[in-house]
C-alpha cells in the first residue's frame, strides 16, 4: 500500500511538473512585434551609464534615473562591499529655489574629486561635450552656471590642477578660472572655416577624434589641432520639407579632392603664444599630411605627434618641443597596403619607455620602445591580433590587453609582462570580454556578453576572480519568448579560404522542408559581424523573421578583422571584389544545405553593407533572389578622401579599381527584387549615391523599389516604419 501511495504521488508530481513545463513553453511562444522591438523599452538591458572610477579605485560613480522622481542622480558603488548609494541628488542641482533640477547627461570629476563639471552633449560620432556648462561643489553643495553663451561651446575639461576649465567657443580656445569665473581667450584666428580645438567632418568621422585639444600633464601648455577647411569642396545637403527647400553646405572632400590644411599648435599658458609644430606640411603646400593623433609624453614640454601621409602607408611618430616646435622622428611604420590607426601608444611614467602597436609581423601586436626609438622587445606575439591595449600597471610591470586568441569570434582579457613573459588569460568566459581597470590596477569592471547573454557587468580582482555582479543585464521581458540561438559555422570557399559564419534556424526545423534564407552583411575593412556577443535590436528583428519561417545567416568575408594582415588587406585597391566573391560563396554554401531553398536566398545591409548588398545582388544575380540596400555607396568617387583613399588610392591613381568596384557599373545585371533605402539628409554617404544608382537602373529599364526617409542622416531615425518596410518587402519577395 505504501509503495502504491509513493508511486501515485510520484505520478501526480510528474503530471504537475509536465503541466508547468507545457504552460512555460506556451508562455515562451509569444511572437515578437516590430512595435515592441523598436518603440518600447521592454527589451532594453540595464547598463552602468557614466561610469567613472572614484577614490583611487575603491569605488566608482555612475548616473541612474530615479523611477519615482524621473530625475537623474549620481550614484556611488563601493568595490569592497558591493553596496551602492545615491551620491549626488539631482534635487541639489538647482540654480534657484523651485526650479526644475538640472538633467545630468555628461559629468566630469575635478582632479581633486571635490567638484563636478556638468555639460551637455553635441551630435558627433562619439561623446562630444557641448553647450553651456555648470559646476557643483560637493563639499559646499553649491551649484552654479559658469557660462551663459548663446554661441556653440564644446570640448570642455578641467586643467590638471583643477583651477581652470578649458573649452572651445566659436572656433577659438578659452579658459575659465574656477574660483572667480574670469574668462581668457587664448586664440584669435578662429573663423567660419578655421577651426581651433575641434575638427572638420572627415577627421571626426574617419579618424574617430572629437576633442581637438589637450592639456599638458603639468598644465603649462595646450596642444591643439587647427583645421583650415577653406580649400575643401562644399557639398549641399538638402532638407526637402520646407516650402522653400533648406540647403546646408557641408565641407566634404571626396576621393581625390583637396583636404583641409592641418597644423598643430602648442600654446604656452604663461606667454599666451603658440609654437607651431614642424610637421612638414607648410601652409602654402599642396602636400597632404594627416595628423590623426597627438599625445603628451611624460617629459615636460614634449609632445608626441603621429604624422601620416595621404596614401596612409607611412606613419611617423615624432616628438615635438613645446617652445620651438622643432620635431624629430622617433620611429616610422610603413606598409605595402595601408596602416590602420591605433590608440595603443602609452608612455610609461617610471621609465623612458613607451608601448606601441604594429602589424609588421603579419599580426597586430604590442612592442616596447625606449623614448629614443630603440626597440626593447616585442611584448605580445602569435598568430592572432590584439584588439586593443587596456592599460599598463607599471608597479608590477604588467600589460593588460584584449584579444581573440581562442577564436576570432571571441574576445578575452589577458595580461603579460613588459618583457613579454608570464602570459596569462584573465577572463574565462567564452564570448566577448572587456575590462576597465581601477587606477591602481587591483580590480576591474568586467563587461561580458555572448550571443545569448545581454551585456553583464561584474567587479573582479586583477586575477579575474569575482567580487560582485554589478549589473546582471537580464532582460526579463525575453522570458516570454523562445529565443533561437545563433549557431556558428565555418566553410571553405572554392579557392580554399576558410570563413566564419553564423545562422539562426526556426524552432522545430523540419528537415523535409526547404526554408528561405536572409543573409545579413556589412563586410567593410576591419569590421566583424560574426562575433560571439549580444546582437541587440537587430538580433530581435532576426528572431521575428525566424518566427515567420526564415533562416538568418551572416558570413565574415575576406577583408574583415581579427584574422591577421593578409586576410585583412587582400582587398587593397579592389574594394568589393573579394568581399562579394566570399558572400556569393557563402550563399552557395547555404544553398547546399538540405533544409535551405536555393531559390529563396536574400541579402540585406546598411552603409558598407548596403554597398555589398548591391554588388551581391548584381554580380550574384543567379544566387540572390532579393536584397535591401540601405545608405549605400554606389561609386567610391562619391565618398570621402580619408576612408576611400586608404584602401583605393585616388580615382586618378586607380581608375580601373574604382570602376570595377562600383555597383553603378553593373546596373544592367539586376534580376532579383531590390529595395533601395536612403535618408535624404545623409551627410556621410550622400543620397547622391542612391540617386545615381536609381538613374542607372532606370536607363537599363530595371524594376526596383525605393524608400526615402526625410530628415534622416546616415542612420534612419524612423526606425519602426523602416523595419516595417523591410519586413513587408521580405515577406512579399522572399
Amino acid at each position: 500500500m505504501r509503495r502504491l501511495y509513493i508511486f501515485t504521488l510520484y505520478v501526480f508530481i510528474l503530471c504537475i511538473v509536465s503541466m508547468r513545463c507545457v504552460v512555460s513553453a506556451q508562455e515562451r511562444n509569444k511572437e515578437f512585434t516590430l512595435e515592441d522591438i523598436f518603440t518600447s523599452s521592454k527589451f532594453n538591458g540595464k547598463e552602468i551609464n557614466g561610469f567613472q572610477w572614484y577614490d583611487g579605485g575603491k569605488s566608482f560613480t555612475y548616473i541612474e534615473m530615479d523611477t519615482a522622481t524621473k530625475q537623474t542622480d549620481i550614484w556611488i558603488y563601493d568595490v569592497v562591499s558591493g553596496k551602492r548609494s545615491k551620491f549626488v541628488n539631482a534635487g541639489d542641482l538647482v540654480l534657484q529655489k523651485g526650479e526644475t533640477p538640472f538633467s545630468i547627461g555628461n559629468y566630469t570629476w575635478s582632479p581633486d574629486k571635490e567638484k563636478i563639471l556638468f555639460t551637455g552633449t553635441l551630435a558627433a560620432r562619439r561623446l562630444k561635450s557641448g553647450g553651456n556648462f555648470f559646476l557643483y561643489d560637493l563639499k559646499k553643495k553649491h551649484f552654479i552656471q559658469l557660462t551663459r553663451s548663446e554661441l556653440e561651446q564644446m570640448n570642455t575639461k578641467f586643467s590638471p590642477d583643477g583651477k581652470l576649465i578649458g573649452f572651445v567657443r566659436e572656433n577659438n580656445l578659452f579658459t575659465l578660472n574656477v574660483e572667480d569665473g574670469t574668462e581668457t581667450q587664448l586664440t584669435f584666428d578662429g573663423a567660419q572655416h578655421i577651426l581651433n580645438g575641434h575638427f572638420d567632418w572627415v577627421y571626426e568621422e574617419e579618424f574617430s577624434i572629437i576633442d581637438g585639444w589637450q592639456w599638458s600633464p603639468d598644465g603649462k601648455y595646450i596642444a591643439y589641432w587647427q583645421i583650415d577647411e577653406n580649400r575643401e569642396p562644399s557639398f549641399p545637403v538638402i532638407n526637402f520639407l520646407p516650402l522653400y527647400q533648406d540647403i546646408t553646405y557641408q565641407r566634404y572632400p571626396k576621393a581625390g579632392e583637396r583636404n583641409a590644411i592641418i597644423r598643430i599648435g602648442i600654446l604656452s599658458l604663461e606667454t599666451k603664444k603658440t609654437a607651431w609644430a614642424d610637421i612638414g606640411a607648410p601652409l602654402d603646400s599642396t602636400q597632404d599630411t594627416y595628423i590623426p593623433r597627438i599625445r603628451w609624453t611624460n617629459k615636460p614640454g614634449l609632445l608626441a605627434v603621429e604624422r601620416l601621409n595621404r596614401h596612409q602607408n607611412k606613419l611617423d611618430l615624432t616628438f615635438v618641443d613645446a617652445t620651438s616646435g622643432i620635431a624629430r622622428i622617433i620611429l616610422t611604420e610603413t606598409s605595402d597596403t595601408w596602416l590602420d590607426l591605433r590608440d595603443d601608444l602609452t608612455f610609461l611614467k617610471k621609465s623612458d619607455e613607451f608601448i606601441w602597436s604594429s602589424d609588421r609581423d603579419g599580426f597586430l601586436h604590442l612592442y616596447r620602445y625606449k623614448t629614443d626609438g630603440t626597440l626593447i622587445n616585442q611584448v605580445t606575439q602569435g598568430r592572432w591580433d590584439i584588439d586593443h591595449l587596456i592599460g599598463v600597471d607599471e608597479r608590477s610591470g604588467t600589460v593588460y590587453f584584449q584579444a581573440g586568441i581562442t577564436s576570432p569570434i571571441n574576445r578575452e582579457v589577458y595580461s603579460v609582462g613588459l618583457d613579454g613573459k608570464h602570459f596569462r588569460r584573465i577572463t574565462k568566459e567564452e564570448g566577448t570580454n572587456d575590462a576597465s581597470f581601477s587606477p591602481d590596477y587591483s580590480v576591474f569592471l568586467h563587461t561580458f556578453s555572448d550571443v545569448n547573454t545581454p551585456s553583464r557587468m561584474s567587479l573582479r580582482k586583477n586575477d579575474g576572480s569575482l567580487l560582485h555582479v554589478a549589473e546582471t543585464g537580464t532582460i526579463v521581458a525575453l522570458d516570454d519568448y523562445t529565443i533561437r540561438p545563433k549557431i556558428f559555422f565555418t566553410f571553405k570557399t572554392s579557392d580554399g579560404v576558410e570563413l566564419n559564419g553564423w545562422m539562426i534556424k526556426p524552432a522545430n526545423l523540419d528537415p523535409a522542408k526547404k526554408y528561405p534564407v536572409l543573409m545579413h552583411v556589412y563586410g567593410g575593412p576591419g569590421s566583424q559581424e560574426v562575433r560571439n556577443s549580444w546582437g541587440g535590436t537587430r538580433f530581435l528583428w532576426h528572431q521575428l523573421l525566424v518566427q515567420k519561417g526564415y533562416i538568418i545567416a551572416c558570413v565574415d568575408n575576406r577583408g574583415t578583422g581579427a584574422r591577421g594582415k593578409e586576410f585583412l588587406t587582400v582587398t587593397y585597391k579592389h574594394l568589393g571584389k573579394w568581399e562579394t566573391h566570399d558572400q556569393i560563396e557563402g550563399a552557395k554554401y547555404l544553398a547546399s544545405l538540405p533544409y535551405v531553398d536555393p531559390l529563396r536566398i536574400g541579402i540585406t545591409g546598411g552603409s558598407y553593407g548596403g554597398y555589398m548588398t548591391l554588388l551581391c545582388l548584381l554580380q550574384g544575380n543567379d544566387v540572390f533572389k532579393a536584397g535591401i540596400a540601405s545608405s549605400s555607396v554606389t561609386h567610391w568617387k562619391f565618398y570621402d578622401t580619408i576612408y576611400t583613399e586608404r584602401y583605393m588610392l585616388t580615382p586618378k591613381e586607380n581608375p580601373e579599381g574604382y570602376e570595377e568596384s562600383a555597383p553603378l557599373s553593373y546596373a544592367k545585371q539586376l534580376k532579383g527584387k531590390l529595395l533601395i533605402v536612403h535618408g535624404t539628409d545623409d551627410d556621410n554617404v550622400h543620397m547622391q549615391n542612391s540617386i545615381t544608382m536609381i538613374n542607372e537602373l532606370v536607363k537599363e529599364k530595371k524594376l526596383f523599389q525605393t524608400s526615402l526617409y526625410p530628415g534622416s542622416k546616415h542612420g534612419i531615425r524612423q526606425r519602426l516604419q523602416y523595419y516595417m518596410t523591410m519586413t513587408d518587402f521580405l515577406l512579399y519577395n522572399l
